[in-house]
């Protein structure tokens, strides 16, 4: 099936991120990941996963995301980045990096795999244990990273930002410029999913995000042509209100383990939505058709102040599962939005979960 805009009034989707597993050896305490997880036994298998990258490509993506869980937990990793690149797909690789080793990546590599995205949790082995719950996890994630660089691929540090680390946030840089990444994304923590039992452990204070940014932006100029930075403000002290995976059903998909079709990898969350699963439906029908994906597509579902405000096509709603997770509702405008109705919980969360107590880490754990 070859998908054509012109036809539906909808173009295609930009990206697939490839949720291969839920299986992941960390335990992490900001995980993205539903609070429902597949287990193995339900994972598609290779000939299924094949036909879905198959039908991305007539779809019109350009780029596959191999992610998770931790996705080299999976044999057939490398027999699907051969069929994806053979489709005409760009593969990046989404990864913890600790179940890599030097051997796997040139066989990566030799598949197609141009790109890998490695998750760092701190610049400092010991706090990032805390944080991961995986022991001895930096030194590989270290090694792996200089593999991937020294096997010709393209490297991206994805630094996650939370309260115990944001004041490392030059350390993480530098740690980018050393391993000879051409890409850092300084990827402050969003709260919902496993993250938000785990807010008031992480939430950074007002003070270390101010201190954040002032280093981030006093960095920029040296790293112009050496780094490319992405740069987001986290959500609870934003006052608009982010583009959430570029607008619901507009540039991206997530197609779980189990094969159902997402419009962002959280939208599980929401109650009484169904989403249509690979194994019964084609993408592109998926894509155009599906209920899922036309309920907060585009502006008519707004409702006031989106609905008449001339950012409503630039960021086009916010975030539905943010909207769900602080007001109860999908449907409501995002409380980032300084002009939500509900914009004013925020500042009672970061003054009760935006601190520097110590709290308890609440851990998930998944068995490979």
């Amino acid at each position: 099936m070859t998908f054509c805009g012109a036809t539906t009034g909808i173009e295609p989707p930009l990206a697939l991120l490839a949720e291969l597993t839920h299986r992941c050896p960390l335990r992490c305490a900001y995980c993205s990941n539903p609070l429902a997880l597949d287990p193995a036994s339900r994972e598609l298998d290779t000939a299924v996963w094949r036909r879905v990258l198959d039908e991305a490509a007539d779809l019109g993506i350009i780029q596959v995301h191999f992610s998770g869980g931790e996705p080299t937990a999976r044999k057939d990793l490398e027999a699907l980045v051969a069929h994806a690149t053979g489709a005409g797909l760009y593969a990046n690789l989404i990864t913890s990096a600790v179940l890599l080793d030097r051997a796997r990546l040139e066989r990566l590599r030799d598949a197609g795999l141009q790109h890998v995205q490695i998750g760092f949790q701190d610049t400092v082995p010991a706090k990032a244990e805390i944080i991961s719950g995986f022991p001895g996890g930096q030194p590989k994630k270290l090694e792996v990273a200089r593999a991937v660089t020294d096997a010709g691929m393209a490297l991206t540090v994805n630094a996650i930002v939370q309260r115990h680390n944001i004041d490392r946030v030059d350390d993480f840089i530098d740690m980018a410029l050393e391993l000879k990444a051409g890409r850092i994304e300084i990827a402050n923590v969003q709260y919902y999913g496993w993250a938000l039992k785990n807010r008031a452990a992480l939430m950074p204070t007002h003070e270390q995000l101010i201190r954040m940014d002032e280093r981030v932006r006093a960095r920029l100029p040296e790293l112009t042509g050496r780094l490319v930075v992405d740069y987001v403000v986290p959500d609870y002290y934003a006052k608009r209100p982010k583009a959430c995976m570029g607008g619901w059903g507009r540039k991206f998909l997530n197609v779980t383990p189990s094969g159902s079709v997402l419009p962002c990898h959280a939208a599980e969350t929401i109650p009484g939505m169904t989403f249509d699963r690979v194994t019964e439906r084609p993408l592109a029908d998926i894509w155009a058709n599906s209920a899922a994906f036309q309920r907060y597509r585009g502006t008519d579902w707004m409702p006031q102040p989106c609905r008449s405000c001339d950012q409503r096509e630039i960021d086009w709603g916010g975030c539905r599962c943010q909207a769900l997770a602080l007001t109860g509702s999908a449907d409501n405008t995002d409380p980032v939005c300084e002009l939500s109705e509900h914009h004013g919980l925020l500042a009672g969360i970061t003054a009760t979960d935006g601190g520097t107590a110590e709290v308890p880490l609440t851990y998930r754990s998944f068995s490979l």
